[in-house]
Formats: structure tokens, sequence, C-alpha cells
């Protein structure tokens, strides 16, 4: 009974982490070049989940000092500021990532690794 209190109470981290363990076996499961990288965005997306849920609290309001009320409580900016840096630090590797596709694409005609890794033993041999 306990365990499904908690998890009803954090269910956020829960979120967070099944969201992780799909983009984590989208990456590790398919050989299509766009596939991993929307899997890496899962994984991204769950990280963002985490950080600004760790940050959270429960009837907190926004971080600007109310001097006419002392006992109010405040949600952490810090995480909100940090997940502003990570998403655009996301955006610039899905953006590298996309482009070198389309490299590989033009070079190889396809974006899957599997025969790409054929042709390349190919020409090694």
């Amino acid at each position: 009974m306990y365990f499904y209190k908690a998890l009803l109470n954090n269910y956020y981290y829960f979120t967070a982490v099944i969201l992780f363990v799909i983009g984590f076996y989208t990456l590790l499961s398919n050989t299509n070049l766009i596939k991993k990288i929307i899997g890496l965005n899962i994984m991204d997306t769950a990280i963002f989940l985490l950080f600004i849920s760790i940050g959270y609290v429960k009837s907190g309001s926004a971080p600007i000092i109310d001097l006419a009320n002392k006992q109010a409580v405040y949600v952490n900016p810090l995480p909100s500021a940090l997940i502003l840096t990570g998403i655009v630090v996301a955006v610039s590797v899905t953006a590298y990532a996309l482009a070198l596709t389309i490299k590989l694409y033009e070079h190889y005609g396809s974006i899957d690794l599997d025969i790409i890794f054929e042709m390349r033993r190919q020409v090694i041999k």
C-alpha cells in the first residue's frame, strides 16, 4: 500500500524514468539513425522533466519576493534556469546529428547503420 501511495505522490519521477527507459530502448534497438536521434531526444526530455520536478514545491509560487507575505513558499528557480541551457544544448546536438545523418545519406544512400557498416566492410576488404 505504501508503494502505491509513494508512486502517486511522485508520479513525475516515475514518468521521467519510464520516458528515459523508452528513449534508451529506442536508441539501442533501432538501426535507423533518425529513430536513434528521436530516442536521444526522448531521453533528453526525461532528464528535463526530472530536474524540473526536483525544483517543484507543492503550493509554491513564482520566486518573486513579496514583502507583504512573509510565510510564502517559493518554487526553486535554479533547475528551470539550468534546464533552459540543457534545452539549447539538446537542440544543438539534435541539429548536428541530423546534419551528419544527411551527409551519411548523401554518401552511402541509406540511413540504416547495418547497410552502412556492410558497405564499409566491402570497401575495406
